[in-house]
């Protein structure tokens, strides 16, 4: 809340304003440094607006007390508020602010969005919860908060007069009977505070200094300023009775207004103190301690004691709070009964006080809050900036560290440049070389190629077939592969159907050098003869057919080496012998064979 043990205490009455400045000591325990005391000079019965009043007033004590500006705890006038005591039953912390809203909604005469609240709990007896609640209108409130910041001071709490001086007497009197009664006689009214171990009870009662003035303004028939002055030149509480009256006729009529208010103020404190015992379970008090401006009229305290029949004395502040030494301590004892409130508010600062009550408007909180945190947003845009900065320092240094690592392998690179032409020239010279060796194993398998294919041919032959043809055809067209011509014969008695033929040639499929592409063109028994079938078969190659050509061992340049091509119909058939049969087929002649006894039988 406050920024410093600096703190600054600011009673916005209904026709004094006091600001006092105190200093939080070492030995946590506040020091009155500076204070002053203003007059409104403002009629407290007019409805016109104060605030220029107030404004002005704050100015000229910082003007003339040399008081510098800052945060600031303000109170406000107990007429200004609306104080509700309230039971709530037995319930669980987290439901309490629930229930207290209910109530606030319900007691205070006002819509709720439309005053500024807050609340206190104040005690348990017999298993309820006693709260105290304290509104006041927003309106109003944030008229003075303004009124403080159009002045040059930082408003960040708003207590309540009556309230502020419940925790002044809680700090100073540590040795209180049972039950001690605050009497804070103002201006435009009369606050009564009941002090009663944790209890609190406060009530305004509309009896106080501007009645005794309206009633001189009546009997002189006087304005508001000149019965203000008549009052604090000649007023007192007359004793009535058989006591004689004052000599000077002036004084004495005074003297008899003055103790007509007193009396209906005591009437009003009876009736108070009644409605404490009856409803709120109080004790009668055993000492009433008077404060405000009224308090101090001559003979008020004799004639409050001789009413109440109790304790009467003037509230004292500063038993407990030390005063500058830089401060007339006679001054300070003629204005001891307006300065309670100031001193409850900056015991607010030092520790936590019994009644805690803070009214600002919940704009301002909000604002302040924010201003809270702006410190924090500061420190974290700061830090923000530095990790950049930091970041940057370290992309920079990771750039030159890169740059100087990128010259040393620039330099590696062009120390290996001569090696990398002699690698490309080796790997050049090894990619002839492997081009070479591809085109002589290509010649190799070629030249084995066709006894491999013709191997196939006779190891599929069953017994009793021989080959008498193999030759080469053109392909049907340009996408398909070679052909070959297969004619062969079989001795009848051996192959006994065409089936056997037809075996035959399933086998060459499966062999791997021959494709789907197979007809069988013609099967039939050799002409003039009954023991021989003659057969063709046309069979595809998988692969093209590679020439066989004798390559000589010449050294020659692979550039100018050109491939040697061979047309397939320069390959000569190759006529093959049967299996079993010491003569070729075809070089019999049909007259010449011998008839077959399986043709005989």
């Amino acid at each position: 809340m406050f920024a410093s043990d600096r703190i600054l205490a600011l009673d916005i009455g209904n026709s004094k304003l006091v600001l006092a400045e105190f200093k939080l000591l070492a030995s946590k325990s506040l020091e009155l440094v500076n204070y002053a005391i203003a007059p409104l000079g403002f009629d407290p019965e007019s409805t016109a607006d104060s605030s220029a009043y107030i404004v002005s007033g704050i100015r000229d004590i910082l003007r003339t007390s040399g008081i510098r500006p800052g945060p600031v705890a303000v109170s406000v006038s107990g007429q200004m508020v609306f104080p509700r005591y309230v039971k709530l039953p037995p319930v669980t912390p987290d439901k309490i602010a629930q229930i207290v809203k209910y109530e606030a909604q319900q007691n205070v005469p006002f819509p709720i969005d439309e005053v500024v609240w807050d609340y206190q709990l104040v005690g348990q007896e017999t298993g309820e919860l006693s709260v105290l609640l304290v509104a006041v209108k927003g309106d109003l409130v944030k008229n003075i908060t303004d009124c403080v910041e159009a002045a040059g001071l930082d408003p960040v709490l708003v207590d309540v007069s009556p309230l502020a001086l419940y925790n002044a007497v809680r700090y100073n009197y540590s040795d209180l009977p049972g039950c001690t009664m605050i009497l804070d006689m103002g201006a435009r009214s009369t606050n009564v505070v009941f002090v009663e171990g944790n209890k609190i009870f406060s009530r305004s009662i509309p009896v106080a200094g501007i009645s005794i003035t309206k009633d001189v303004m009546k009997e002189f028939e006087l304005s508001f300023e000149e019965a203000e002055q008549l009052k604090v030149a000649h007023a007192f509480v007359g004793f009535g009775g058989v006591y004689e009256g004052h000599e000077v006729g002036v004084a004495d009529r005074t003297s008899k207004i003055v103790r007509n208010i007193m009396t209906r103020l005591h009437a009003e404190v009876i009736r108070t103190i009644n409605f404490y015992r009856g409803q709120q379970g109080g004790s009668q008090p055993g000492m009433v301690l008077l404060a405000g401006g009224c308090s101090i009229i001559p003979h008020a305290n004799v004639f409050l004691k001789d009413k109440l029949k109790t304790e009467v004395d003037f509230l004292n502040p500063f038993r407990n709070v030390s005063v500058s030494s830089g401060i007339s301590s006679d001054k300070v004892a003629e204005d001891l009964h307006l300065l309670g409130e100031v001193v409850g508010l900056a015991l607010r600062r030092m520790l936590s006080c019994p009644v805690e009550i803070n009214l600002l408007p919940p704009e301002l909180a909000a604002r302040k809050v924010l201003q809270r945190r702006l410190p924090f947003f500061g420190l974290a845009a700061i830090g923000c900036v530095l990790t950049v900065l930091v970041f940057g320092l370290f992309l920079h240094r990771l750039k030159s560290m890169a740059e100087q690592r990128l010259e040393k392998v620039q330099g590696l690179v062009a120390s290996l440049e001569p090696t990398n032409a002699k690698l490309t020239e080796l790997g050049k010279n090894k990619e002839q070389l492997y081009a070479k060796a591809d085109d002589l194993s290509r010649l190799i398998a070629a030249r084995t190629r066709w006894v491999t294919i013709f191997d196939s041919l006779h190891q599929e032959l069953v017994s009793g077939m021989w080959l008498t043809t193999v030759r080469p055809l053109p392909p049907k067209d340009a996408k398909a592969g070679p052909r070959l011509e297969i004619r062969g014969m079989a001795f009848t008695d051996e192959v006994s159907n065409n089936q056997t033929i037809t075996a035959y040639v399933e086998k060459l499929k499966g062999t791997g050098y021959f494709n789907d592409d197979l007809q069988i063109k013609r099967i039939k028994p050799v002409e003039g003869t009954d023991y021989a079938t003659e057969f063709t078969v046309e069979i595809g190659l998988k692969d093209k057919l590679t020439p066989v050509v004798e390559v000589k061992p010449v050294e020659v340049n692979p550039a100018d080496a050109k491939p040697v091509e061979a047309k397939p119909d320069e390959i000569k058939p190759v006529e093959a012998k049967p299996t079993g049969v010491e003569a070729v087929a075809p070089s019999l002649k049909p007259k010449e064979l011998k008839p077959s006894t399986k043709g005989s039988a």
